[in-house]
């Protein structure tokens, strides 16, 4: 059965045009959490027209094979929608950015195996080209994010992976595939297009293994922008507009996010792509102090006196799946009539956006979520601070210690509130390996223990 007798191509381009619309509401939508759920559906709407506009476009052959395969694909993506859990978050989405990027490599490939008559010669030229930088970016997409998803699920190192001389053989591997690109251009024949594929596999894996733990947000954010450049480039290649203007918008949209996480951490967007993090200069400072415990009665007490509260939530939140205890705690505190208020570091968690994806999830109210920077200079009138499961971001070595890795990066103050409470697993490193003199200050207290036990106990002791 061939596809051209139910949609026209009149048709198709109207829905295609529909489907970008849909699409360019759907990022609008996700600004901010009120029209986020919006701009979700807005997305939904958008790629299941896509999607039935292309199978019942014109040139397409619907059969067995097109059949299966979507069905296979539909049940797989429910099953993993319905039982990924918001700690698998991240490396779900690195994952599935791997799917665009092996997609663009097979695409790629299978243009180079067909034969192809062009009218002119600079059309085959662009064709080239374009198969070219496809696979290209498709290759350093597939196995950069493979190795994002072993650094987010734990199952590579989170430290970066610094070898001597990494920069240069950046320069050497980038350079090797522009001269095979001219060699594929002059007829040298398709191993130049199948070794340049095996150096982007490496030049994706080593880019990534050279990026630290506290980082991996800006990488899953720029491995979006490069799956969605990857799109486009194969959308150049198939002749379909809207995958052009789909992976311009995913592309462009990663970048800008990119740039403005590593903004908001006062580090250069070249450097973190390209490895930068975890260069140290020199020893770090020694921790002077020790960590304080506290349990539920201390604490319950302390938040009884206290008539200003900010929470600071992280990752460690998010694997106890204590969010929902946390909005309850929100309630009593506020019920009370205290002030209590979030402060969200834009790489809180190992996702952008993770944080305020879990406190809309718990019902936590939007207008008490605020920015790092709309917060930070609050601390210091705030009576108690709570930590859940951070480390990182309220860091007090990245403006005391010059060596530190994390040195410069804009934390969350927390240390300047009267009392700071850290609830925590245990004396351990966070997930960059690096140690926090936050713990070791005087006015602080480490509230030790699972996240949503250690909140259930203290909940039992505010009502």
């Amino acid at each position: 059965m061939n596809a051209s007798d139910l949609l026209t191509a009149e048709l198709q381009t109207a829905a295609y045009i529909a489907a970008t619309v849909l699409f360019i509401l759907s990022l609008g939508g996700l600004k901010d959490q009120e029209s986020a759920k919006r701009g979700v559906w807005f997305g939904i709407i958008g790629m299941a027209i896509a999607v039935f506009a292309t199978i019942f476009g014109p040139g397409v052959a619907i059969g067995a094979v097109l059949i299966i395969t979507i069905a296979i694909g539909a049940v797989i993506g429910a099953m993993v929608a319905m039982r990924v859990e918001m700690t698998g978050m991240p490396q779900l989405v690195a994952a599935l950015h791997s799917f665009v990027g092996l997609a663009a490599v097979f695409i790629g490939l299978n243009s180079d195996l067909t034969a192809h008559h062009f009218p002119t010669h600079a059309e085959e030229v662009i064709h080239e080209v374009e198969i070219f930088l496809g696979v290209f970016i498709g290759a350093i997409t597939f196995t950069g994010s493979i190795i994002a998803y072993g650094k987010l699920a734990g199952r590579i190192g989170g430290q970066a992976m610094i070898l001597p001389g990494r920069h240069v053989w950046n320069i050497v591997m980038v350079a090797a595939s522009l001269v095979l690109l001219a060699m594929y251009m002059q007829g040298a024949g398709s191993w130049t297009l199948y070794l340049m594929t095996l150096i982007a596999f490496v030049i994706g894996a080593h880019l990534v293994m050279a990026i630290g733990g506290a980082d991996m947000p800006v990488v899953v954010s720029m491995l979006n922008s490069y799956s969605g450049w990857a799109a486009a480039a194969t959308g150049f290649l198939l002749g379909n507009d809207l995958l052009i203007v789909t992976g311009a918008l995913v592309g462009s949209s990663g970048a800008i996010l990119s740039y403005i996480m590593c903004k908001a951490m006062n580090r250069h967007f070249l450097s973190v792509i390209l490895g930068g993090f975890g260069n140290t200069t020199g020893p770090a400072m020694d921790i002077e102090g020790e960590q304080i415990a506290i349990d539920a009665d201390g604490v319950a007490a302390a938040l009884d006196d206290a008539d200003s509260i900010i929470i600071v939530p992280g990752y460690g939140m998010a694997v106890a799946q204590a969010q929902q205890s946390v909005s309850e705690l929100t309630r009593r505190l506020r019920a009370k009539g205290k002030t209590v208020r979030f402060g969200i570091h834009p790489v809180a968690g190992r996702l952008p956006g993770h944080m305020n994806v879990l406190l809309a999830e718990a019902k936590v109210p939007y207008d008490i979520v605020l920015e790092m920077d709309e917060i930070n200079d609050d601390f210091p009138s705030t009576d108690v601070a709570i930590i859940i499961g951070s480390n990182d971001i309220v860091n007090p070595a990245a403006q005391e210690d010059p060596n530190s890795p994390i040195a410069g990066m804009p934390v969350l103050e927390v240390w300047k509130a009267k009392q700071v409470f850290v609830s925590k697993r245990g004396q351990g490193t966070g997930y960059s390996g690096i140690e926090n003199p936050l713990f070791f200050k005087e006015n602080t207290r480490m509230f030790y223990g699972d996240a949503k036990k250690s909140l259930d106990d203290l909940l039992t002791r505010i009502t």
